[in-house]
């Protein structure tokens, strides 16, 4: 182990490798440290892979590679189907959710893909792997850390409990709620938990796969009787996963076998447990994001509600985000004042998502309880027919690309205003603005090249029309990674001759004209601030 390192990452969960990935692209020497030696593919926790996240995996050169791996493919199904049971009668169901479409769209360069999160977890490691410059250790973890103005004191223990201190530049804390990030910048969750607790289990039915269920979806939500909540497929191998909402296994005797028949509508189900996971729903997010070179990042600064699949990829995000800025900080292209940027950016934006995620609390499956869904006549379907009406309320679940695409750095100080009045908040819809701080509205520019595949590791300046030497001469000068492209796009996508996009895929600036390429790469690598009208 190197005992002094510039970027020591405590967790090697989704964000940290995330993190580790973006830093050891750029050659920055990095070492994880992460306590799980091996991953456990029943424990899925998350499945959802974004349509953002899967942007940044493309990025990386992974995008393919994770679906290879995936084992539901896009194709196999895209619907949320709600019904009464798996074998009962559907309900209503909510198409292409969670950006699950299968052929190619405008609005981004990938589609979103179900796949539990061990898989991505064990992509990233090997790609992490593949970084001469990133170290993952695994098997140990951080158990102290101390912040200062100068670096960062940490104490990693092995398995055999064996310690070791490792001095680092910057610490960034991916270890989780249990970690020891938090407290060692003195921040502190806020928030609330769910008002029920819920078990998930994971287990194998051949029946299930024999018998083709009420309707092809990639989630089942179950509604309407004693027990309700979700499964789906981690599989087509007959593995699934079940999630029954407000069991309590601390003050009732539960039998998982019996709450899966009950889901499937079928006492005589053969089911094989594999495993049980009791838990609530959090609602939490730290008041602060970083120490003085310790920075939070995911689950370590935020805990959100499974509801909507929004947690691990804004963990992605926030390592998107720090990881570039340290790497230009470390590389000495941009001063240390970018990363005051860190935390006002990413911060809303943990927020917003909570917020949109916990207000699904209140349409849990218990909330369409105790209503006799299966029975039969008119009675039955005027039940039926209320219950479709009444889960119309949870669109926002699973058709979310208005926070998934839409959240922006509108208010950041390294972006540039330019005046215009960027579109409100919406978590469903999504309305392109290639307003400064928003995510560069995606163009394909030929069958199978984004606009996105174009773009450079350090800043891409995109040319409508106009003179981009001045400002390549200054990037040269300063040593600011630039890449200039000319494209052909209807110029009311983007609304100016001239973008320029930061290594994260956002807007730091546009215009029709570079007025001082000095003021301009300034503002946006953090020396200074830069308005204009």
């Amino acid at each position: 182990m190197n005992q002094r390192v510039p970027v020591l990452v405590a967790g090697g969960g989704p964000s940290g490798l995330a993190a580790a990935i973006e830093l050891g692209r750029r050659g920055i020497e990095v070492l994880v440290v992460e306590p799980r030696e091996t991953l456990d593919p029943l424990r899925a926790r998350a499945k959802t892979t974004s349509v953002r996240t899967m942007e940044h995996l493309r990025r990386w050169g992974l995008a393919d590679e994770l679906r290879r791996r995936a084992p539901l493919p896009v194709e196999h199904a895209q619907d949320v189907v709600f019904c009464t049971s798996v074998f009962g009668r559907e309900l209503t169901r909510f198409p292409n959710a969670f950006g699950l479409w299968t052929q190619p769209r405008d609005i981004a360069a990938e589609a979103g893909q179900q796949v539990p999160q061990p898989v991505v977890e064990q992509l990233l490691r090997d790609a992490v792997a593949d970084l001469p410059s990133v170290t993952l250790l695994l098997g140990h973890r951080v158990s102290e850390v101390e912040d200062g103005p100068d670096g960062v004191r940490a104490v990693v223990t092995g398995p055999e409990g064996t310690t070791t201190e490792v001095r680092a530049e910057y610490l960034l804390g991916a270890d989780g709620g249990g970690g020891v990030s938090r407290a060692a910048i003195g921040a502190s969750y806020a928030g609330s938990s769910g008002t029920a607790p819920n078990l998930s289990l994971a287990f194998r039915s051949r029946m299930l796969d024999e018998r083709p269920p009420c309707g092809l979806g990639v989630h089942w939500w179950v509604v309407g009787g004693e027990r309700g909540g979700l499964m789906g497929r981690l599989d087509l191998d007959g593995t699934w996963w079940a999630i029954v909402q407000g069991v309590d296994v601390r003050t009732e005797a539960v039998d998982p076998v019996e709450l899966v028949r009950a889901f499937a509508g079928d006492p005589h189900l053969d089911v094989e447990v594999l495993v049980t996971d009791p838990w609530s729903a959090r609602m939490l997010l730290v008041d602060r994001y970083r120490g003085e070179r310790v920075f939070l990042v995911g689950d370590a600064a935020h805990l959100n509600p499974p509801w909507g699949g929004h947690g691990f990829n804004t963990c992605v995000g926030d390592a998107v985000n720090i990881g570039w800025k340290l790497a230009a900080v470390l590389q000495g292209w941009a001063p240390v004042s970018l990363l005051d940027s860190y935390e006002p950016e990413r911060r809303p934006v943990a927020e917003r998502t909570i917020a949109a995620a916990g207000g699904q609390e209140s349409f849990t499956a218990a909330a369409f309880a105790g209503r006799d869904a299966e029975a039969p006549g008119p009675e039955g379907d005027a039940v039926r027919a209320e219950l479709a009406a009444a889960l119309q309320a949870k669109d926002p679940e699973f058709h979310s690309l208005g926070l998934v695409l839409g959240y922006d750095y509108a208010d950041s100080p390294v972006v540039v205003p330019d005046g215009s009045t960027p579109p409100a908040h919406d978590v469903v819809e999504y309305r392109p603005s290639a307003h400064p701080g928003a995510r560069l509205p995606h163009a394909w520019l030929r069958p199978g090249c984004s606009v996105y595949d174009e773009l450079g590791d350090g800043f891409t300046l995109l040319v409508l029309a106009g003179d981009p030497a001045p400002l390549a001469a200054e990037a040269v000068r300063r040593s600011i990674p630039l890449t200039v492209v000319e494209v052909v796009v209807p110029r009311e996508l983007w609304g100016a001759d001239l973008v320029l996009v930061r290594p994260d895929q956002h807007v730091a600036w546009r215009g029709d004209a570079i007025d001082s390429p000095t003021d301009l790469l300034d503002a946006v690598t953090g020396v200074h601030t830069l308005e204009t009208a």
